[in-house]
């Protein structure tokens, strides 16, 4: 009993100042751990690269090589997969994305055509109808001939297209207004011909328009510096120049830029990666991060070497004024050939 009645006057016992307080801190830092999770966002399921072209494509390898560094480098813990979407002017991987709308776990590593395409009015979507993460490599142009064509300099090229600009047929890959016929019109403006009078032709495929040119069928062709030297160290094909700020290194050393040419000409190709539209800035930033790691990584490097790709890492801040600037290049581009919408 007296036991009994010492606890009833004493009542419930208080803890000290200092354990309220230390407990007050530790929910404090549970709390902004749980903030810090919830910021650091990682992929929660498979993981879709849709690319706009086949199986084979220069971009299909690319996409690949990107889907092995995510994974291989443990940057991705789910699997990355790529989804070829060809068809439609890429019209048909723009659909497909948008029916994912403000999921992370969809990406499209997309070419130029997407920007071109919304110029010629052939298309809705744009670059901004997406999330920019980054710009991630280019690609020189070229204009190439057959080994035993006439024309050896750009100024050959010159005075022909000056003085008529239908005396030479330019093959310009798939389709008028593409990164190929963009190229033709860029050289030929500098050189002071009317690029809206080109005689370009399109092929179905890269092999029938390699063939044309390395038989002689047309004159001139427009393609990108690997293919061209590829062909060119075959002694299929010879290069007049490049449209590159400066030359290259080592044996490339041997491959004149227009510049040097006379002829101010500075153009490539560039690819980059979106997400879908609404995604957060978490979930981007992540997309960001990982890609520049995975093109830091051995086997994309080797890939970059072997292809003369022009490392041109751009992160999701910067990436979104760059395709803007990129936009009114190809504007341009297309209202000197007439085409523009």
């Amino acid at each position: 009993m007296a036991i009994s009645r010492v606890h009833s006057t004493v009542g419930p016992r208080k803890a000290p100042v200092w354990l309220a307080s230390m407990a007050v801190l530790v929910l404090a830092g549970a709390a902004a751990l749980s903030h810090a999770q919830q910021g650091a966002w990682r992929p929660e399921r498979p993981v879709e690269i849709i690319i706009p072209s086949a199986a084979g494509s220069s971009l299909d390898a690319a996409a690949r090589m990107i889907q092995r560094s995510l994974t291989e480098n443990r940057l991705v813990e789910p699997s990355v997969l790529v989804v070829n979407k060809p068809g439609g002017g890429g019209n048909i991987a723009a659909a497909y994305m948008d029916q994912h709308a403000g999921d992370p776990h969809y990406l499209l590593l997309s070419a130029m055509s997407l920007l071109n395409n919304h110029i010629l009015g052939l298309s809705r979507t744009n670059y901004d109808s997406y999330t920019p993460i980054a710009m991630l490599y280019s690609e020189d142009m070229t204009m190439v001939v057959g080994p035993d064509s006439p024309l050896k300099t750009g100024r050959d090229v010159m005075e022909k297209l000056r003085s008529d600009p239908q005396s030479l047929s330019i093959a310009v890959g798939f389709a008028r207004g593409g990164t190929g016929h963009l190229n033709t019109a860029m050289v030929a403006k500098a050189m002071g011909a009317d690029a809206k009078r080109l005689k370009t032709v399109q092929f179905q495929g890269n092999s029938q328009a390699l063939a044309a040119v390395m038989g002689g069928h047309v004159d001139l062709s427009s393609m990108s510096f690997a293919q061209a030297w590829t062909q060119s160290q075959a002694g299929k094909l010879r290069i007049l120049g490049v449209a590159a700020g400066k030359r290259g290194d080592g044996p490339l050393a041997n491959i004149p830029t227009w510049k040097e040419q006379g002829f101010d000409v500075e153009f490539q190709n560039t690819r980059f990666m979106l997400g879908t539209k609404g995604i957060s800035e978490a979930q981007t930033a992540f997309w960001d991060n990982a890609l520049k790691q995975a093109l830091e990584s051995g086997q994309w490097k080797a890939m970059a070497e072997k292809n003369h790709y022009i490392p041109y890492y751009v992160g999701r801040k910067e990436t979104p004024k760059r395709l803007g600037l990129l936009y009114s290049q190809l504007k341009d581009a297309l209202s000197d050939v007439g085409m523009a919408k």
